[in-house]
């Protein structure tokens, strides 16, 4: 029987407090919660079904959770499904698997990376429905979340990002991001300590997003400052609107 190393308890420990906290400072679960997790087969969302998967097993709140890996059958992007369903059944939780697909020529305004996105979204909208969830639970790290705001901030000219919990009225369900607070740095090293398997990577679209020229620039804005995530997340709830230009009337 494999025992854990002091360095992954260590590791274990910091994620499960930063999860944790994530978890109580935006009240993302709650009692009878029915959650459904987006597995996408990367160290993230691995990550955060064996966390939500050990949290569920403690009395206080009840939830349950489901897990769900939605294929984009055109894109290159390919996981283990078989090691998938192993992983879920050895945590005790039920694994859904559905395919999806999407033609990029339909909508030029969109780029192929937010159609492939939203067409993951919806399928996991509509299994979420099935199975009687109330919410669906992604594998977004505060790195992504940072870089989200970097990005838009750069190409859309939004202060926005993705918050750690959102209410979509129109599908009348909940999104949760239970690893908001939660470093990519861990969560690779997790990965590695768990030799969890690499998904193969092939899709055509993935340099066109921008995404990841903004996580070099995240990077080095952190080399400028360590503590540069810090006050990145602080700005998000510290907009000083009298100290920004204001539009002009009339």
């Amino acid at each position: 029987m494999n025992t854990a190393s002091g360095e992954e308890k260590a590791l274990m420990a910091r994620i499960e407090r930063r999860f944790m906290k994530g978890i109580v400072d935006y009240g993302l679960i709650e009692e009878d919660d029915h959650i459904l997790v987006g597995l996408s087969g990367g160290k993230d969302s691995l990550a955060l079904t064996e966390l939500l998967a050990r949290r569920s097993r403690i009395w206080k709140p009840r939830f349950r959770i489901a897990v769900a890996h939605i294929a984009i059958t055109n894109v290159g992007y390919r996981s283990d499904v078989d090691w998938l369903e192993r992983f879920c059944q050895g945590l005790g939780i039920p694994f859904y698997y559905r395919e999806s697909s999407f033609d990029a020529s339909t909508d030029k305004r969109k780029s192929p990376c937010f159609l492939c996105s939203w067409n993951r979204r919806k399928a996991l909208f509509t299994l979420a429905h099935e199975l009687g969830c109330n919410k669906i639970a992604l594998g977004h790290h505060m790195d992504d979340i940072l870089q989200t705001l970097l990005m838009n901030l750069t190409y859309q000219g939004a202060f926005s990002a993705m918050p750690p919990k959102l209410l979509m009225k129109k599908f009348q369900m909940t999104l949760i991001r239970p690893l908001c607070l939660v470093h990519e740095d861990d969560l690779k090293e997790l990965g590695r300590l768990r030799a969890w398997p690499q998904q193969k990577k092939g899709c055509p679209y993935e340099n066109l997003s921008g995404r990841t020229q903004m996580k070099e620039i995240f990077h080095r804005l952190e080399h400028l400052n360590p503590e540069a995530r810090y006050s990145l997340w602080g700005a998000m709830g510290n907009i000083q609107e009298d100290l920004l230009p204001r539009k002009a009337e009339g």
